[in-house]
């Protein structure tokens, strides 16, 4: 087991290394800022005694029209009343190539802090814990909207935040 999470933590470094090097030797070009494109996605959800909100930022950038890399932060709150709460904080690292025009292909790489409170019986269980996510998935590209399906290839049932390793996607860049 810690060989696994050596392995990952390699490999997380890796990307940021990757990343960061690749940033800073555009930095050096006149127009590395022209090429930058920001996104992300907000979500909000309510009911009887149910709050969850996200806000979920990201940036990337376009090395032409078929390749872009990027980083992205994620932060959700959930509240359902008298019952459960949670705090997820996090990041990720972001590819995308486009195929063809309309045909978007991407690799995410997600690393969260689940903080989650149970009120059972008035008995408080409390968890915090990191849970990886390596996303890879597809979508329809039309401007700047892409909509699409992604697959959690590390998707672990007890630790995820997302209900099933499939996930539906709307992507915005501008």
């Amino acid at each position: 087991m810690h060989s696994f999470k050596n392995k990952k933590s390699s490999l997380i470094f890796l990307c940021f290394f990757i990343t960061a090097n690749v940033i800073i030797a555009q930095q050096k070009t006149n127009n590395f800022w022209n090429q930058v494109r920001y996104g992300g996605g907000v979500g909000l959800s309510f009911g009887d005694g149910y709050f969850s909100g996200t806000l979920a930022p990201s940036a990337v950038y376009e090395f032409d029209k078929s390749l872009a890399l990027g980083i992205g932060l994620n932060a959700t709150f959930n509240n359902q009343k008298r019952a459960y709460k949670s705090t997820i904080l996090g990041g990720s690292l972001i590819g995308l190539f486009n195929v063809i025009n309309e045909l978007q292909l991407s690799v995410e790489l997600e690393e969260l802090n689940v903080n989650r409170t149970y009120d059972v019986n008035l008995n408080l269980d409390k968890e915090n814990y990191w849970v990886p996510a390596l996303f890879i998935g597809a979508g329809y590209r039309s401007g700047n909207i892409t909509f699409g399906i992604r697959y959690d290839v590390l998707y672990d049932s007890d630790k995820s935040i997302y209900a099933d390793a499939w996930i539906p996607f709307v992507r915005f860049y501008f």
